[in-house]
């Protein structure tokens, strides 16, 4: 999409297994003409959640270079342990600056729905609604309505759904590490990382991850998809929100597809 706006990305990236942004990568990035950083917390597909002081390195780089952020904060309240979400609009001089996004989708576990929202400035918020018009110039009403009844509700179900994937990710964990992989605990989305390499598997991502579907019956997903400069290869991602019996099963399956490379 950034290059369909004539515009032309540069990554920055995140490693494994702390995830950290480095300042200095961050600042390197950043070209004479460079318009916005498009920011991820917490961060899919590594699952961190990214506390104040790497948020203040992404406000203080965009402040200096007088930057907008696109903050994708759509797992804000998929949260897996007990630290707090800081939404990055709330940190000094980012709140004119920052164009939130948000998702239904993901707060209700709904994930088909594909309805969202943005939290912006007036001035930011009507150039955004006017490229919304030439992507998605409409969702269905009926979801709309039925979003709009579950925030009203309240918060009370936030808890629970917390515990309830956090209940899975324990189950999950606890079954990968009796099969023998390395596993890298998230602190918020539905997935979690396995590290290959450290799990005494010594093959690409996208070689484990054919033959783990094909030969034991459970799909993963290598990270290297999720970057086009030096990615990460000898990672793949797992998602944990499933009843017990498919976590089980799941996890039966990866001890099978351990095998294929024993």
């Amino acid at each position: 999409m950034v290059r369909r706006g004539g515009a032309v990305p540069r990554e920055v990236a995140l490693q494994p297994p702390g995830w950290r942004i480095d300042p200095d990568d961050l600042r390197a990035a950043i070209a004479p003409k460079t318009r916005a950083i498009i920011f991820n917390n917490p961060h899919n597909p590594s699952g961190r959640l990214f506390g104040i002081e790497e948020l203040q390195i992404v406000a203080d780089v965009a402040i200096d270079h007088d930057l907008t952020v696109i903050s994708d904060e759509v797992w804000e309240h998929v949260l897996l342990g007990r630290d707090r979400f800081v939404p990055l609009a709330s940190l000094p001089g980012m709140a004119d600056r920052t164009i939130k996004a948000g998702s239904a989708g993901k707060m209700f576990s709904l994930t088909g729905w594909k309805i969202g929202w943005i939290v912006a400035s007036p001035e930011k918020a009507a150039i955004a609604a006017r490229a919304h018009q030439f992507l998605t110039f409409s969702s269905a009403p009926n979801l709309q309505a039925a979003v709009a009844f579950g925030l009203e509700e309240g918060d009370a179900w936030i808890e629970p759904m917390r515990q309830s994937f956090s209940r899975a990710l324990d189950r999950m964990s606890e079954g990968l590490g009796q099969a023998g992989y390395s596993v890298l605990r998230p602190a918020s989305t539905y997935f979690m990382c396995i590290d290959l390499r450290a799990s005494g598997i010594d093959v690409d991502d996208e070689v484990f991850a054919t033959a783990a579907v094909e030969r034991a019956g459970v799909a993963t997903v290598p990270l290297s998809a999720f970057a086009e400069q030096a990615p990460t290869r000898h990672l793949v991602r797992l998602c944990f929100a499933k009843r017990d019996e498919t976590i089980d099963a799941g996890v039966q399956a990866m001890a099978r597809a351990k095998e294929l490379f024993a």
